[in-house]
């Protein structure tokens, strides 16, 4: 391994760690700062076949990740009939929070705003306490997804690395 080829490794492998950490962040952009990582490796590290192999296995499960972390919790979300303005407005009170209340404001924020628009629009506590929970369920599961690419992707570039 050259000194060069060692550099790009290590800034790819510290965009990868970033990029995994981001997923559970919410100020880092997560699957994208692991996805660009691979990338970095697969065109300046040299590695010929194995980097671009390793390259398309990294997009195509980054389209498949960003695929299911929406279509997952939309499913399950249309089915437990929580609208999408109310997520829209959920999230806009989220974005606000983010930025009244370091690090806790985003969640607090969505909470809040999914439940207000809920009881205003069922004209039900309970109800919109049910709807509330059927949103952080999906906003848990979408994580989840987002977090297995985030480490699939990691995989694929550390077999990448012990192959190259």
């Amino acid at each position: 391994m050259t000194d060069s080829s060692g550099l790009v490794a290590f800034i790819s492998g510290a965009a990868v760690l970033i990029g995994t950490i981001g997923v559970v962040i919410p100020m880092l952009p997560g699957l994208v700062l692991c996805w660009a990582g691979v990338m970095v490796w697969a065109v300046f590290g040299g590695h010929g076949a194995v980097g671009w192999t390793v390259a398309v296995a990294a997009t195509i499960v980054l389209g498949l990740g960003f695929a299911a972390k929406y279509l997952v919790p939309g499913r399950n979300l249309k089915r437990a009939g929580v609208p999408n303005l109310t997520l829209f407005l959920g999230g806009l009170l989220g974005i606000v929070g983010f930025f009244l209340i370091p690090v806790v404001g985003l969640v607090i924020g969505f909470v809040l705003g999914v439940f207000i628009v809920e009881r205003i629009r069922q004209k039900d506590t309970s109800l919109a306490w049910q709807s509330t929970k059927h949103a952080l369920k999906a906003a848990g599961v979408s994580m989840l997804i987002e977090l297995a690419t985030a480490l699939i992707i990691a995989g694929i570039w550390v077999g990448g690395l012990l192959a190259a």
